[in-house]
């Protein structure tokens, strides 16, 4: 009675709450590995996929993205973490959503269309290497001494194996048959074979146990004062804009493949409402997870209902089911999430770079590299600043003169187009003349210098 499960051109329920358990199942080691980058404990990570997942399903501004804790924001808290305690986490993601709120409450996220097209670009593909390199921690293993190895002998092999498996099952299973997410059936499979067969293979649990209760309801135990707020207060910050350009980002990129559009100033508030609520109930925080969006639109999803299941089936796992869940293993996802990547790098890119101005593709590049070296929001930063450069660039060359000799004698040259900082400094050479100062007028030895756009006062 209350809910359709009719496809129709808003979406299909089944599909929405088949894709939600898919993308519940692959958010479970993910949160559980953001946590530990955080040094928090696994569950801290598990509550905020669950709670900001939820939230931003309901009230944010774009059907079938999927929110999380992500890796971009864990490797901010670490240091926060590791100084001041976990209870300052809780402050901080806490201010960071009322920032968040505040920022969609100026109508802000309209400001993301600024984005050139090549650092979008450059955004998707250096995602996609990230996504690549987080996976191949699956195909190492910890000694007792603590340090990291790579499998090696027939482990390896039945790595690889069971990966190529789970990717054959994704990439062909639709051409059989769309009852359900191939990713689904993916994983499912390479996991009664692994039980079946009593294979030696890594699973969920060897990460850590999921099992928990309800997340409960708490005020951060920090002062309430000052010298408290000059700590977290450079955190938020940071934290609200990466949040913030993320998930804009991953917003647009799903608008541009599903050719709908979401809305940007609500998904803010949205981020800012769950992650506030997040941080009072003992939560590490979040944004729009680009991997596990893929996996949702990919596997069918499109309405708000995929997000709301695949928190709900999160918290199933983590109240009900945390031994079936930790059974999985880890090959079946890496799988899923290989297929992600090749689902999200733009392969069309490496065929466009040398049509493109070279500019374009030089952005394209740096965008791509600093993602993988640093993180998403300063390779956005940059790849706007160097866009807006070149643009500056390009323009100063477009100053147009026309000469003529004035009515009352002497020389006048008209100069047409946009006259700035960048164009005012090589227009006296061009023009034979010494300096060209305020107020873009001047007579000099019988010469008269008429500009018709003025744009800034380095003319």
């Amino acid at each position: 009675m209350f809910i359709n499960f009719d496809c129709n051109e808003r979406g299909c329920p089944k599909n929405d709450l088949l894709s939600g358990l898919t993308v519940a199942l692959a958010l479970v080691p993910e949160a559980v590995a953001f946590a530990f980058v955080a040094g928090v404990e696994p569950l801290v990570g598990l509550y905020a996929a669950f709670m900001v997942g939820l939230i931003t399903a309901v009230i944010g501004g774009r059907p079938g993205m999927i929110s999380g804790a992500t890796g971009a924001l864990a490797v901010v808290m670490v240091a926060l973490v590791a100084e001041h305690g976990v209870e300052y986490l809780f402050a901080t993601v806490v201010l960071m959503g009322l920032l968040q709120i505040g920022v969609g409450l100026l109508r802000l996220g309209k400001f993301i269309r600024m984005v050139p097209h090549p650092v979008m670009l450059g955004f998707v593909n250096g995602l996609a290497i990230v996504i690549f390199l987080a996976q191949l921690n699956s195909f190492k293993v910890v000694d007792a001494a603590g340090v990291s190895h790579w499998l090696e002998g027939e482990r390896l092999w039945l790595m690889l194996a069971l990966v190529a498996l789970t990717m054959v099952i994704t990439r062909f299973l639709p051409l059989l048959t769309r009852a359900i997410p191939s990713s689904l059936a993916a994983i499912l499979t390479v996991t009664l074979i692994v039980i079946g067969f009593n294979l030696e293979s890594r699973t969920v649990g060897d990460l850590a146990s999921i099992s928990g209760g309800l997340p409960q309801f708490s005020i951060p135990s920090v002062p309430f004062n000052l010298e408290t707020l000059s700590i977290i207060f450079p955190y938020a910050v940071i934290l609200a804009a990466i949040g913030l350009i993320e998930s804009l980002l991953t917003l647009s990129l799903i608008d541009e493949i599903t050719e709908t559009r979401g809305r940007g100033n609500r998904e803010c508030i949205g981020q800012g409402v769950a992650n506030t609520v997040t941080g009072f109930f003992g939560g590490m925080g979040g944004c729009a997870m680009i991997g596990q969006s893929m996996i949702n639109i990919n596997s069918g999803g499109r309405g708000r209902l995929s997000g709301i299941a695949a928190a709900l089936f999160l918290l199933i796992f983590i109240l009900f089911a945390s031994g079936l869940i930790e059974m999985i293993p880890l090959a079946a996802l890496t799988g899923v999430m290989f297929m992600v990547v090749i689902g999200t790098f733009e392969w069309s890119s490496f065929r466009i770079l040398k049509k493109i101005p070279r500019a374009d593709a030089f952005v394209l590049i740096l965008v791509s590299g600093v993602t993988v070296v640093t993180d998403l929001a300063i390779a956005v930063v940059v790849g706007v600043i160097v866009s807006a450069l070149v643009f500056a660039w390009e323009h100063a060359r477009q100053i147009r003169v026309v000469s003529y000799e004035g009515q009352l004698g002497g020389k006048v040259y008209e100069l047409h187009g946009p006259l700035f900082f960048a164009s005012a400094a090589t227009t006296p050479s061009s023009l034979k003349l010494t300096t060209l100062s305020a107020p873009c007028k001047r007579i000099r030895s019988g010469i008269l210098i008429k500009i018709t756009k003025p744009m800034d006062y380095g003319c």
